[in-house]
């Protein structure tokens, strides 16, 4: 089977589940025993489709990728936040995860993926897997993710839950995402989940002809920029600053080097 049906597989176990369990139990029933949050997903969905409207100037676009729309409905963010902040998933805004990064706000996951470009099969590789709902978006359009995570504590996290998901597209190793993936490279995508006041050149390098680079770059502390970077079949760079955002700073022994 392809890569990339992990929502097929997750349904096919809770339609079991809920058979075997028709006896005993009534109304619907969610694969972890928490409520399944549809309503909720259909409300962001509607909320993120609204702000893109509101930005389509800067996006260039008044839709984004159903492929990208029909992840961010699928995923089950409510499983990459704290027990304690789930009654929140579902709200268009960044949450705290722990170690001093956050969840990003679902309008910036849903846009950054969209830019992208990427379908399946392709291959992405991700700096900062933070909690791993981006990777997840990614993995449920069926792309192949390569995603680094800085806070061990994090990737180890962010890798049980998005192996517990079905997202066996997703591989996550605990490093320095700025050095890249070396051995997975070229990638179709890269994006990274924090910000710098560069792009790093590994990542550039790393970058497979004709794909695109999607990051925020400016100080830390201060507003970025969201840059796409595209290199063409000749390898020559093009960058789009496409809309002001605020994001944590890539941290590491390699940045500023």
């Amino acid at each position: 089977m392809k890569p990339g049906k992990p929502e097929s597989a997750r349904n096919a176990f809770c339609r079991g589940a809920i058979t075997a369990l028709s006896l005993l139990l009534s109304g619907p029933l969610a694969c972890s025993g928490s409520p399944d949050f549809k309503a909720e997903r259909d409300a962001l969905v509607q909320e993120i489709e609204r702000q893109v409207l509101e930005t389509r100037l800067e996006l260039g676009t008044d839709r984004l990728a159903p492929e990208v729309i029909a992840a961010i409905r699928s995923v089950p963010r409510h499983e990459f936040v704290p027990l304690t902040l789930r009654s929140e998933a579902y709200a268009n805004q960044p949450l705290p995860i722990g170690a001093g990064q956050t969840i990003s706000q679902p309008y910036i996951v849903a846009i950054m993926t969209h830019l992208l470009e990427v379908t399946r099969g392709d291959k992405v590789f991700e700096l900062g897997t933070g909690s791993g709902y981006q990777a997840a978006v990614l993995g449920e359009m069926g792309v192949e993710v390569y995603s680094v995570e800085i806070v061990v504590e994090l990737a180890l996290r962010a890798r049980e839950t998005l192996r517990k998901l079905g997202y066996h597209n997703v591989r996550v190793r605990a490093g320095d995402g700025y050095l890249g993936w070396p051995e997975a490279a070229p990638f179709d995508g890269i994006l990274v989940t924090a910000a710098a006041d560069h792009i790093p050149q590994p990542l550039i390098d790393q970058l497979a002809p004709k794909g695109r680079l999607v990051m925020p770059v400016g100080g830390a502390g201060w507003v970025q920029q969201l840059v796409v970077m595209e290199k063409t079949k000749d390898e020559r760079l093009k960058r789009t600053n496409v809309l002001p955002v605020r994001f944590v700073p890539v941290t590491g022994p390699s940045v500023g080097h």
